[in-house]
Order: C-alpha cells, then structure tokens, then sequence
C-alpha cells in the first residue's frame, strides 16, 4: 500500500488568544492536562476548561479535529471538518440529570457527563461533541431531539442519576438521534463509599459497554452496514467491517480487514481510527506470517502508524502498535516510551489493555506486569472477543501457568497459527507429548510457512524470559 500524503491547514493566529494557542498546541501533540498544566502552572481543570473555548472558537468538536488544525500548512479548511457523506456517525453525551436536590449530587452528575464525553471521544473511534457545548444547551430531555438535529448527531446518550448517602443509581440511555428509538438501556446501582473510585467505576463501565470493537455502537453499526447494498458503503461502514475481520485472527479475515481498512482510506484519508486499526493488521501479518514479504508488511506498519500518530497524536491504540515497530526495528527504549504513552492514554480501554498486556509478556517491559492488565482487561470487558484469551494465553504460557494457558489458548480463535503455536507449546511443557505433536502437524499443515523463529521476529519477541520459555518449548514440541 502506498503512503498516502496528508496535508492538514493551520488555525488563524487571530482565532485563539496566545495562551489558548499554546494550550492547543500541547494537547494536540499528545499531551495531557495535568502535563500541560505542569507545563503551564495552572491546574489540570484549568486546562479542560480553556479546552472547551477553544473547541468552539475552533469549529472542532474532538481532539482529532484539534490535532488537524496543526499537523499542516494549507490555509483551507480541514477535510475532517468538512460534512462529508463518508464521516463517521457523531455522538453527543447529554449532562445527566440529577434527580436529588443536592448541590453535591450535581456536580457529580456533570463530572460523570464530562467524564464519559471525554473518555468517549478517546477510545470510541466516533466524534464527539465536546462537553461545554453540551453543558451550555441546557437541555431538557424533551428537547434533545431538536438539540441532535441541531447539532448534527447520530446518536444521543442521556442519563439520569438518584442518590443518598448509601447509594448511587444511574440510569443512561443510548438512542437514535434520527427516531428517539432507544438501542440501549442499562441501570448501575452501587454503594457510595469513596466517590472519586465510584465515578470512576461507572465512567469505564460504561465506556467499555459502548466503545470498541464489540461495543454496542459498534454492533448497531455492523448490523445495519450488512443490509445496505456494497455500492452503498461509506469509510466508516467499511472501518465496521474491517474491525470485526481483523478480530477474527485468521489468514483471510487480515486480509478481508487490509482491503477494507484501505478501501475506508480511500474514501476518507483523514481517518486516524482507520490509520491505526490499518497497522495493527499489518503488524499480525507481520507476526503470523500471512504476508510473503516481511519486510514489507513492516514497512506497511510504519506507514500506518505514522499516519495515525499524525492525525491523532493521543491515540493509544497507534501508540502500542508504534511500540511493538519500535522493537521490531531494535528500538527498545523507543519501544518502552510508547507503550507507556499507549497506557496514559488507554488505562480505561479495555482493548488497548489487553494489547499492551500482550507486549509486556513478550516485546518489552516486565513481563510480571502483564497479567494485571489482563485480569484488568478482562473485568473491564467481561463480553470479551477470541483475541483478548490468545493474548491471555500467550502471556500465562511466559508465567509458567501452563494448564491455565492451555484453558485460555481454548476459547480463543482456532484460526490464528499464534494460538497454535502456543497451544503445542504449552501442551509439551507439561508432558503431553501426543497433543502437542498433534497440534504441531495441524500448524505445519495449515500454515506451511510460520515458524517459531518466524514469530520470533515478526511479533517481535525480545523479553529473554519469553525467549527462553518459547524455544525450550519448541524443542520439546518439535517446532522448527
């Protein structure tokens, strides 16, 4: 695939005082409010609120739009901004309403509302509008129909919140902004006891039920992109498709998901989301030896990436897989820093834990802080897809917990030669000579062309513990 150029313009230095200008530019190279704010000397809250005007004074209603304004040269408006009939769907999150009549009870409602619009536009993979605009409508729930058409939304989430000094009971709701139908409807009900760890902990359950790959946004959209006729897909319909391929691990479905994360790209070049689900499935054609030239599948990954990184320095996903490039190439140290940026900026993404779970078993980093993410990943998503038990697997085969690798590896994707592979290994480092020879043949007779070492450096494998674990296992397995 060829690299495709993007040139992004410039704000007008006349839009934004000097402090919000420096303030853009910071966030919209990566950094976060409390860095900016250290950066600055102001508090963290300061630097969400100067967020919120300069968002409007922009015209952008997320960090990505932002990050465009400074990634270019051209004086014309930004093609993310522009209403194209291939833009994603967008979202508005309506401040909860607080049935209580205490003032405390209030702010906690807004602070979840802000919470879950920001935690939103970070891990979704859809626009967002910002808070402050949501915040300033004033809405009413009778009104948020024509607030939505206003706004130009496709999907509303709204809430309602009652409590007492036991308890905290939400409500939210997620609807289409086009009919008011409801698709989503879920009650939280917890103790109160540490506030902060409550909003917290309903701030991820609810991000983690709407948000990736097998969220309910993405569901909803899966299923109406398979009743429209092909002639008819837009990039973000294509981007649905090639998330649920490219989950599947296996030979064709990483290759269905290049086509149509490539045929989204066409469409819509801007595509930050798409950029960086693009170099993952470059990345596991690279490890799985699905590709006939690896040095090429790597050179696709860098060009994904970047890409990415260029049109959303803040996307954790783009972040773990520049990690897992970075060592590939014997970058280490360049590795470790993106990982640790991919877990600033994904703590509450339950895909990105589980990824970076994967790495701090096998690429880089200690290997004993992989399983906290994991076991993390797993209570955030308890739905969780094939991938997240490979993963699992791949990281309790490293921990010398071979029958409970052997458990995961089983209920994960059969397709994918990794999970073979390890699934051989852990059989023969428990004794099981006769599975794991059986697996073993299975491996060499469906994917002729993998090979352990192949793995090795395609993944890449650079924590010696894996190292020595992988190879040992090997032998006992037969495994070439």
């Amino acid at each position: 695939m060829n690299r495709i150029a993007i040139s992004l313009p410039a704000p007008s230095s006349s839009v934004l005082s000097d402090r919000e200008r420096v303030v853009a530019e910071k966030f919209a190279s990566g950094l976060t409010y409390r860095e900016i704010g250290e950066a600055l000397f102001i508090a963290p809250s300061t630097v969400r609120t100067h967020l919120a005007t300069i968002y409007e004074k922009l015209g952008v209603r997320n960090k990505i739009g932002l990050a465009a304004y400074f990634t270019g040269t051209s004086g014309a408006q930004p093609a993310a901004l522009l209403p194209l009939p291939d833009a994603s769907p967008v979202l508005a999150i309506f401040p909860i309403e607080c049935l209580n009549s205490e003032e405390r009870w209030r702010r906690f409602a807004d602070g979840l509302s802000s919470d879950i619009t920001i935690d939103l536009a970070r891990y979704a993979g859809l626009p967002v509008i910002a808070f402050h605009t949501m915040k300033s409508l004033g809405s009413k729930p009778a009104d948020f129909a024509a607030d939505s058409k206003a706004l130009g939304v496709t999907y509303i989430v709204s809430g309602q919140l009652r409590a007492d000094d036991q308890r905290v009971r939400l409500t939210i709701e997620l609807a289409d902004a086009r009919n008011g139908v409801s698709l989503w409807r879920e009650r939280y009900d917890r103790p109160v006891e540490d506030i902060f760890a409550l909003q917290d902990s309903l701030t991820e359950s609810i991000i983690n039920v709407l948000a990736g790959s097998f969220g309910t946004l993405a569901t909803i959209g899966r299923n109406a992109v398979r009743r429209k006729p092909p002639a008819s897909l837009r990039a973000y319909d294509c981007y649905l498709l090639a998330v649920e391929q490219h989950t599947t691990s296996s030979r064709a479905g990483n290759a269905e998901a290049i086509r149509l994360f490539s045929r989204a790209l066409e469409l819509d070049p801007t595509f930050a989301n798409a950029w960086a689900e693009l170099a993952y499935a470059y990345s596991v054609q690279a490890c799985n030896g699905f590709g006939d030239n690896l040095p090429a599948s790597i050179e696709n990954w860098r060009t994904a990436v970047e890409n990415a990184l260029r049109l959303d320095p803040t996307d954790s996903c783009a972040h773990a897989c520049l990690g897992d490039l970075r060592a590939c190439l014997g970058d280490l140290e360049g590795a470790e820093r993106a990982h640790r940026r991919a877990l600033e900026y994904g703590f509450n993404h339950a895909g990105i834990l589980t990824l970076l779970a994967g790495s701090k078993a096998l690429v880089g980093g200690d290997p004993l802080e992989a399983m906290p993410l994991i076991e993390r990943a797993m209570r955030l998503n308890p739905l969780a897809p094939p991938w997240y038990f490979g993963i699992q697997g791949s990281i309790l085969f490293v921990a010398s917990r071979h029958r409970e690798a052997i458990a995961a590896l089983r209920r994960s994707a059969p397709e994918s030669p990794n999970v073979l592979m390890f699934l051989a290994l852990a059989h023969a480092a428990v004794g099981e000579a006769g599975e794991a020879a059986r697996i073993a043949a299975r491996l060499k007779a469906e994917f002729p062309s993998f090979s352990v070492e192949g793995f090795i450096a395609g993944h890449p494998v650079t924590n010696p513990d894996a190292l020595v674990a992988i190879r040992h296992a090997a032998e006992l397995a037969k495994l070439g």
